[in-house]
């Protein structure tokens, strides 16, 4: 065997080897290959190592991770002829391969098409109040919307959420003003409301005031009387402690004081003629015994 030969040998077999080895494939757990043999679809293959026979085989990889499809600003035209630009994004993930291959050409390019001229119907039956307002309802419009239309390509729509809503620049002024307007209106509200609580809080103070110094007389007045009652009391009870006998003695002082009064009249009471009546009896029986 000449050198030609064997160079000619170790070509060939490189060929072989480099075409066995382009048609050996290696499928990640998060993608499957839809397998054609000869144009026909045979079945989907994955995840491992797949051979590809040479010139009959081929095989389209797909991946099955949730993607995202970041569509564009789109100006939409509202119910009552507002311009609006929407910003929106779409989450999307593929749960049958065979058809995500065999049932579109191009599944993003498709999704992003229908994700925008749905986005267009949504916002045109909607005031632009309510697209300003309802963002939750916009979102799952569309997802709804565009998950009828995916299924069939064998896409799943997994969440739809509006980044950025941008009105007109006459509309955002006016909603800046009615914003300033609102907060001012609080902050009034806000303000007599605490004017209202502070003059009741010291209406219901003085109110408080009052009562409780009225209460302080009336218990002092309860006090004094209590007082005095007590004293009249004790009085009365030292007086029938000292007896009839301690209070004649105070009747004669107080006659020896009037005695010794240069007065040419003197004018007795009553009472004095029943204490001298009890002296002259007390007497009378002294002397009879």
């Amino acid at each position: 065997m000449d050198i030609v030969t064997l160079i000619i040998g170790l070509i060939f077999l490189l060929i072989i080897l480099s075409i066995i080895l382009s048609h050996l494939k290696v499928i990640p757990e998060y993608k499957r290959l839809v397998l054609f043999r000869l144009g026909k679809l045979i079945g989907i293959r994955g995840p491992g190592i797949i051979f590809l026979v040479p010139i009959i085989d081929r095989g389209v990889e797909v991946d099955l991770r949730e993607f995202v499809l970041d569509i564009p600003p789109q100006t939409c035209i509202t119910k009552d002829n507002a311009p609006v630009d929407v910003d929106l994004l779409v989450y999307m993930k593929i749960f049958d391969p065979n058809l995500a291959v065999t049932a579109v050409q191009n599944y993003v390019a498709a999704a992003t098409g229908i994700a925008v001229t749905t986005l267009r119907a949504v916002i045109g039956d909607m005031p632009l109040d309510d697209v300003l307002a309802r963002r939750e309802y916009i979102n799952s419009t569309l997802r709804a919307k565009l998950d009828e239309v995916t299924d069939r390509w064998g896409i799943k729509v997994t969440s739809v959420e509006i980044k950025e809503i941008k009105p007109p620049r006459e509309v955002q002024e006016a909603m800046i003003k009615q914003m300033a307007a609102e907060r001012t209106k609080r902050a009034m509200i806000l303000e007599a409301e605490g004017k209202k609580t502070s003059a009741i809080l010291e209406a219901e103070g003085h109110r408080e005031a009052l009562i409780k110094k009225g209460e302080g007389e009336r218990q002092y007045e309860i006090l004094v009387a209590e007082g005095k009652k007590r004293s009249l009391e004790l009085i009365q009870e030292a007086a029938e402690k000292l007896g009839s006998n301690a209070l004649l003695l105070q009747y004669l002082e107080a006659l020896k004081s009037i005695a010794q009064t240069p007065a040419t009249k003197i004018v007795l009471p009553l009472e004095l003629l029943g204490v001298f009546s009890k002296i002259l009896s007390g007497a009378e029986k002294k002397s009879g015994e």
